[in-house]
């Protein structure tokens, strides 16, 4: 199951690395969990820093078996995962959680968790990937404002244990990784777009130097954001930015 066996470290430079490193060197099975009190040098998406007060908030890595899918199907396991830690903030923060496309994870408006999925390929066998979790939970501070980031004590006004809410975690992880092991893609895709923020709303996207002003519809099973603005429009992960 995800989360056995669940590794504490007191300090180290990113979750992802330090399981990427256990899967190199043989030392890791299916439902691994690297879990930090402290991070250094965390990540998100396009190489962004993932900011965290020491033993405050999840910050962590499961690896899982990728086998049984295909390259094709990446957006498959990014889907359930995001779909999976709302599903877990969602019981402590409300309905008001939501999925910011592709994987963020908002409340409101403001940014309560990221994930990084990793992948370890080889030839055209997807053999395990990495997913980091960094979710706020008691941190109150931030000094990074960009996306106005939030967590669960500002939400609620109540303190929590971190380490039991990443094992819990796991068990969502676990839910809806067998869900998608046994076919139930297009289950997880509905909930995703339930929850897609500012779905139905106009929003304001980058692409290169281009503003573009259009109302949020969907993401489809290929993982690509579905706006309209007179024309229905896609995009693929990376080609347009958000501005917020």
């Amino acid at each position: 199951m995800i989360g056995e066996p669940f590794i504490i470290l007191p300090t180290i430079d990113s979750t992802n690395n330090y399981a990427k490193a256990l899967v190199r060197d043989g030392l890791a099975k299916h439902g691994t969990v690297v879990f930090a009190e402290e991070q250094t040098h965390g990540r998100g998406q396009k190489n962004n820093q993932w900011q965290s007060e020491r033993d405050v908030n999840i910050v962590m890595s499961a690896i899982v078996d990728s086998s049984g899918l295909t390259i094709n199907d990446q957006f498959q396991l990014s889907c359930a995962t995001a779909v999976a830690c709302s599903d877990f903030f969602r019981q402590y923060a409300g309905d008001e959680t939501c999925i910011k496309w592709p994987n963020d994870l908002y409340w409101r408006d403001r940014k309560a968790g990221g994930i990084l999925i990793e992948n370890i390929i080889k030839g055209n066998i997807w053999e395990k990937a990495i997913i980091g979790i960094g979710i706020n939970i008691n941190q109150i501070s931030f000094i990074q404002m960009r996306n106005k980031p939030v967590s669960l004590k500002q939400i609620t006004g109540k303190s929590f244990e971190v380490k039991p809410l990443a094992m819990e975690l796991c068990t969502f992880l676990e839910k809806r990784y067998i869900e998608l092991k046994e076919g139930k893609f297009e289950n997880h895709l509905d909930l995703y777009n339930q929850r897609l923020f500012k779905r139905g709303e106009i929003a304001t996207l980058k692409k290169g130097n281009e503003i573009i002003t259009t109302t949020i519809e969907s993401v489809n099973k290929n993982g690509e954001l579905m706006t309209n603005n007179q024309l229905q429009s896609s995009f693929t992960h990376g080609e347009v930015e958000w501005m917020l």
